[in-house]
């Protein structure tokens, strides 16, 4: 395939890292929320067969649930092997020691 030209390769960049757990508790808040808004307009819902709307969030804020205790599990994870590491270097900040 002569016609196409490689593209020349890039290192990845650093992921972003944000407030995750806050993120998706945010989020799980919301899914629950619209889901409960939506319960008293079940009958309205089921009339139109858009049922989907409400099993959705539903679905939305217990997926939700699993994504907070992922994420706390993640950060907690990332927390215990910064301090690790702290220590491993000798407390020296979390940076390694450099070589002259």
């Amino acid at each position: 395939m002569a016609g196409f030209l490689k593209a020349p390769t890039r290192e990845a960049p650093e992921p972003l890292e944000g407030p995750v757990v806050a993120t998706v508790t945010g989020g799980t808040v919301l899914w629950f929320a619209m889901f409960l808004l939506q319960l008293p307009f079940y009958g309205w819902f089921a009339d139109r067969d858009l049922l989907w709307w409400v099993w959705t969030c539903a679905a939305g804020g217990g997926l939700g649930l699993i994504g907070i205790w992922y994420v706390r599990a993640r950060d907690a994870a990332l927390k215990r092997h910064a301090a690790a590491r702290t220590a491993a270097d000798g407390g020296a900040g979390g940076t390694a020691p450099t070589s002259e």
